[in-house]
């Protein structure tokens, strides 16, 4: 079949967009390029892994999921049933983080990531700050195994704990304590693909989705170097409560929410209050 025989089969089973992007993957080319391709035949092994591919759509998989993979601020990162998929509004929590590091001209930080999922987060700071010292934490052995995969084929070396947050994880000094935790609201309405295709020990946070955090803040004070910052993505509704929380936590600090670009709070920053 040709790539335009293959794009009109996709439409019948997913969006344009979607069919599009899937091909343009598989065939490992821009989905821009498919325009200037559209008589090249295609393998036969790589038809049957589109058409497969598309009835996983059809049936309300997460195209992430599908394809295997996604690519989080410049990186390819493995992903599966077991990870959440990362979001853009995770990448902003990174670059938030980065500018702090290279503002602070902190070359070799010691970072802290609870809750790693795929690692998206740990191991990009990694990449950016090769001679970081890394540790990736997570209570599901299945999500450490897909860290673990991605740290290895992006040649970064860091450290792995299973650990119920801080529970496992041996008293040391961070810099940089970042985490996505489970904040979804018990009863709080979310998409119907996520609802049933992503982890829910990653999503819901409690009645008030604010679980994970007071987890995380009953032991971060010994954890944390003089100075320090301490980076959570949030729900959009979770902003004021937590940084009451944190106030009571750490009474001798700095609370910044930020707004991702849809202009919803997003991402709260802590860091050692020097008024």
């Amino acid at each position: 079949m040709t790539v335009e025989e293959l794009i009109v089969l996709g439409k019948k089973y997913t969006s344009s967009t979607h069919a599009k992007m899937l091909l343009a993957i598989l065939l490992e080319v821009n989905p821009l390029e498919l325009l200037t391709i559209l008589d090249k035949i295609v393998e036969e092994d790589k038809v049957n892994l589109y058409k497969k591919s598309l009835k996983a759509l059809s049936e309300n998989r997460p195209i992430q999921y599908v394809i295997g993979h996604v690519n989080f601020y410049g990186l390819k990162f493995k992903v599966n049933e077991n990870v959440l998929i990362p979001r853009f509004e995770t990448e902003e929590l990174v670059e938030n983080i980065k500018n702090y590091l290279e503002k602070k001209n902190i070359i070799n930080p010691k970072i802290l990531d609870l809750g790693c999922g795929s690692g998206v987060i740990g191991l990009t700071l990694k990449h950016f700050f090769p001679n970081s010292l890394v540790t990736l934490v997570d209570i599901s052995k299945d999500a450490l195994k897909v860290a673990e995969s991605n740290a290895k084929t992006l040649g970064l070396d860091v450290n792995f704990i299973k650990s119920d947050w801080f529970s496992n994880v041996p008293l040391s000094k961070y810099d940089v304590i970042v985490s996505n935790p489970p904040y979804i609201m018990t009863d709080e309405e979310i998409e119907e693909i996520v609802k049933n295709n992503e982890p829910a020990i990653a999503l819901y946070g409690g009645s008030d989705g604010l679980d994970c955090y007071r987890s995380i803040l009953k032991y971060i004070n010994k954890y944390l170097k003089d100075d320090y910052l301490i980076a959570f993505e949030i729900g959009y509704l979770e902003g004021e409560k937590l940084k009451e929380l944190i106030k009571e936590t750490i009474p001798n600090s700095r609370v910044t929410i930020k707004k991702d670009l849809s202009a919803k709070d997003r991402m709260l920053f802590v860091e050692k209050n020097i008024d």
